[in-house]
């Protein structure tokens, strides 16, 4: 009888334990699915094809002014804002002044009313056309209520693509982007083709660019030489252009990788003017440097392979 009941005992003990050691194994994989449906903050944006006016996020990648991914845990993440622009007629017209709304909400439709000053501007906005052949970089007025306008004009018609350029208050800088179509005849389609010789001429100054290194996923630094066009001697009398030395813009060739650069010394006043940044991959960029000069801002534009 008391080996039955000592049997009974034992059994009863071996169930218990492997009850729990169940219980135990179960906790681990909801555990693990928890962290999962978490991933850290990184900064990185997702890049993504465009058709249409379709919305989506781009690359966006700064370097030297301290701003990226600044922020990133407690602001909305980039895949959560929204940004839409809208004419007041439907469509903008070519070579017309037409003032357009531009709106950022956040995934629930609630409009974004909170920026911080991101080099003197609440947003940057960066307008170009299919072939990259048009560039402007305006500074819409904010309204309140998640929205900003502006008023421009488009030199021809057909498809555009608008980057609004800006950081969320306690975030990290975000871009935006979509494509629009402009009423109006189109200009001819001119392919892009890779400088042969990074030396432009521009407003009486003739510029070099040299870049570090042309290979993709590798620190590069930008450097911007500016000098007179007749004497090549170096202008070293450069001013601030929204509180920097100046500022680069780069676009793959089908507009879905952007990057918004800030030099690395904001003060300096030339002949170079630097600038770090990196390419996520190979291809042909075009790069727009702006800088001023007895209150004139003139641009720049080399187009690059990285390879």
């Amino acid at each position: 009888m008391n080996k039955k009941i000592i049997l009974v005992a034992a059994a009863v003990l071996a169930f218990s334990i492997m009850a729990a050691c169940g219980k135990a194994e179960d906790k681990k994989p909801a555990s693990g699915n928890n962290h999962a449906s978490h991933p850290a903050s990184s900064g990185q944006e997702n890049t993504e094809k465009l058709t249409g006016n379709e919305k989506t996020e781009v690359e966006n990648m700064e370097h030297g002014d301290g701003h990226s991914g600044h922020g990133a845990e407690s602001a909305p993440a980039t895949k959560d804002l929204n940004v839409s622009f809208s004419f007041p007629t439907g469509a903008a017209k070519a070579d017309e002044n037409t003032e357009f709304t531009i709106r950022v909400t956040d995934k629930n439709g609630k409009p974004v009313d909170k920026y911080e000053v991101n080099h003197e501007k609440l947003l940057h906005l960066i307008i170009v056309n299919h072939d990259l052949s048009f560039f402007n970089h305006i500074h819409p007025e904010f309204k309140g209520d998640g929205t900003f306008t502006v008023n421009t004009s488009f030199p021809a018609g057909g498809d555009y693509k608008l980057f609004a350029d800006f950081i969320p208050t306690g975030g990290a800088n975000t871009t935006l982007s979509e494509w629009v179509k402009v009423e109006g005849k189109e200009g001819k389609h001119v392919a892009i083709a890779v400088d042969t010789k990074l030396v432009k001429e521009v407003d009486g100054k003739e510029i070099e660019l040299i870049m570090s290194t042309a290979k993709p996923k590798e620190d590069v630094t930008l450097t911007f030489n500016i000098r007179d066009s007749k004497t090549k001697k170096g202008i070293d009398s450069l001013q601030p252009y929204l509180g920097a030395v100046g500022h680069v813009v780069i676009l793959s060739e089908d507009a879905n990788q952007y990057l918004h650069v800030h030099p690395i010394d904001e003060k300096a006043t030339g002949p170079d003017a630097k600038f770090a940044t990196s390419f996520s991959q190979s291809g042909t960029y075009k790069i727009w440097g702006q800088f001023q000069q007895g209150g004139k801002v003139f641009t720049v534009p080399f187009v690059v392979n990285v390879k």
